[in-house]
């Protein structure tokens, strides 16, 4: 298996800390401290290596041997396939800008569910809108961005009960589109400019989301459960 070709651009994402911290925040709204969580895609284990830290049992699937030998490197139990867990014994999923790398996401989301137990929760983050797919879109082996609508009807289709669907980070749908028009070709992300966005312009736009939030972001989120 050949290795992640934006395994450059997860490491320049580490360093954006609101960013992160506000995408752990989503996380410690749905889990307890008892759930076993498994971290689909987990990459080199950003969100992982922290909920470990906090003693929460987590657990990652991720293919790309060298990301993955990064996370079993912190002591975190790492799979590459989600087919070796077992059904109906996963109290929690997550699902961090992985849905949009696979061509049949739909399988993917009713095989994800099988794995939840009943009740059991999933946390799903894509990138938003077709319209801002750009060469790091390429990069990295998207195969689309998703409208709120389309994550809401696929997470339905797979069984899911929706409990909350919104976009997020509505100044990064504007920055999105201008790297889209005046960003590099290779679909690499500038670290100074990470950085300063999300210092300076990423606090702004999390503010903004909640007048926002309905109808325009960078991404959409959706927390959904297995029924009962």
């Amino acid at each position: 298996m050949s290795d992640y070709a934006g395994t450059d651009n997860l490491e320049i994402m580490s360093e954006a800390v609101n960013y992160n911290r506000f995408l752990l925040r989503l996380i410690r709204a749905v889990v307890r401290p008892e759930d076993r969580i498994v971290d689909i895609g987990a990459g080199i284990g950003t969100i992982a290596k922290t909920l470990a830290a906090e003693g929460y049992r987590v657990q990652c699937v991720e293919p790309d041997p060298r990301q993955a030998a990064s996370i079993a490197a912190a002591g975190i139990a790492v799979t590459a396939d989600i087919d070796s867990i077992e059904d109906a014994t996963v109290d929690v999923i997550l699902s961090f800008n992985v849905l949009e790398h696979i061509e049949d996401d739909h399988g993917a989301l009713r095989l994800w569910t099988q794995k939840l137990r009943s009740g059991g929760r999933m946390l799903v983050y894509v990138p938003a809108f077709q319209i801002l797919f750009s060469s790091m879109d390429r990069k990295v082996g998207h195969f689309r961005r998703y409208t709120l609508g389309q994550l809401v009807l696929a997470a339905r289709a797979a069984g899911l009960v929706v409990e909350s669907a919104r976009y997020a980070d509505c100044a990064g749908f504007l920055a999105t589109l201008l790297y889209k028009w005046f960003g590099s070709d290779t679909g690499e992300i500038n670290r100074k400019s990470l950085v300063a966005f999300d210092r300076y312009v990423f606090p702004v736009s999390r503010a903004a989301d909640r007048l926002f939030r309905s109808w325009l972001g960078k991404n959409a989120v959706v927390v959904a459960r297995r029924a009962g």
